[in-house]
């Protein structure tokens, strides 16, 4: 069985490294979990609020 490599696959697969490090850069891929927890957090009648403060000023620090 012969493998055939073409010359253009180094050049591909440094793009597409190349733009998902681009994409996986940002801080909204950090901030999302605090983001996502606060507003879980938020559901919680009386208590929600106060206690989601602290997760939304992480997000937003991070942003």
């Amino acid at each position: 069985m012969v493998i055939h490599r073409s010359r253009y696959g180094r050049p591909l697969g440094a793009l597409l490294l190349l733009v998902a490090a681009f994409g996986l850069s940002g801080c909204g891929v950090v901030a999302a979990p605090f983001r996502v927890t606060g507003a879980v957090v938020k559901a919680v009648p009386i208590v929600g609020h106060p206690v989601a403060a602290p997760l939304d000023a992480t997000g937003d620090a991070i942003d």
